[in-house]
């Protein structure tokens, strides 16, 4: 079989769970030549090279992405600004530009202000896969497998920039499905920010009882499964929560309303609403794992 190579040098800025994960794939399928990396902390760094995930660790942006033909900024979002100014005045002009991060508008609007030389060659993207865990020592193989990756292109983005891109996550294992920027954001903030904000102060409101303690001894694994994202990396998900803020704002609003309802329907003894709201939920998620192929848990 013929390999497919994406990238003579792929740069990561920032390697973490996704972005190591994705050079682990990439590197596998031998679709990459060499893999550099620059990172906030130097521990980072040594642990990606001890690990394999990249090949050469740089101090610098400009020195990572010298002579790059594929860029993965992959930090949390609020850093995003301040590599794209640099990436601005230093990256190849033949090198195409990508992210992984979970608010596309945002990322398209510091894209605008600060990368204005390169934007044609900058494709916004988000993988919709992860765990709980982070960092580049959480990094696995085949975690974009049969996942879906957002694309959000505009009318400014270069269609061979999108179609390098694309074909680098289908290496990877993804699926890859195009979305408008802000479509993305509102959807996104429904069905992954809203549940980590519940998850957070779910685990953060029980913490600060009196007898936490004893809560969390006594939590059967069910807790722990709705929790789980409760684990996650809290500084990427106080940059979601503020540089989607409105969409984040909106989803948790209409939560807190439909939880109005719930508080209403117990004190009011409402057995047939309260009974029509766990059936008609049970119905939707069952449905939902059906259609997509996922196993119920």
């Amino acid at each position: 079989m013929i390999k497919e190579v994406i990238a003579e040098r792929l740069t990561l800025i920032g390697v973490g769970l996704i972005g190591g994960s994705l050079a682990r794939d990439l590197k596998q399928a031998g679709a990459v030549g060499e893999v550099v990396a620059t990172a906030k902390t130097k521990k980072t760094l040594h642990t990606a090279l001890d690990l394999g995930v990249i090949d050469r660790a740089e101090s610098t942006v400009e020195a990572a992405v010298d002579d790059a033909d594929v860029v993965v900024i992959a930090t949390p979002m609020q850093a995003m600004p301040q590599v794209l100014a640099a990436l601005n005045s230093c990256v190849s002009e033949k090198a195409v530009l990508t992210d992984v991060g979970s608010v596309k508008q945002y990322a398209l609007d510091a894209a605008s202000a600060h990368l204005p030389q390169h934007i044609s060659r900058f494709v916004p993207g988000h993988p919709i896969a992860g765990t709980e865990n982070s960092g580049v020592a959480a990094s696995q193989p085949n975690l974009f497998q049969d996942k879906t990756v957002i694309l959000t292109p505009t009318a400014e983005t270069s269609r061979d920039a999108a179609d390098l891109v694309a074909r680098m996550w289908r290496i990877a294992g993804a699926h890859i499905r195009t979305l408008d920027a802000k479509v993305h954001d509102n959807l996104l903030a429904a069905t992954s920010h809203l549940p980590h904000v519940v998850a957070y102060a779910l685990v953060d409101f029980l913490a600060q009882r009196e007898d936490s303690e004893q809560l969390f001894e006594l939590a059967a694994g069910g807790f722990y499964d709705f929790t789980r994202i409760a684990s996650s990396d809290p500084v990427m998900w106080r940059d979601i929560c503020l540089t989607n803020r409105a969409s984040v704002l909106r989803a948790i609003k209409g939560y807190r309303a439909y939880i109005d309802q719930m508080i209403n329907a117990i004190e009011t003894g409402d057995s047939d609403g309260l009974l029509e709201s766990f059936r008609r939920s049970k119905q939707s998620r069952d449905g939902a794992l059906r259609r997509s192929g996922r196993r119920k848990t």
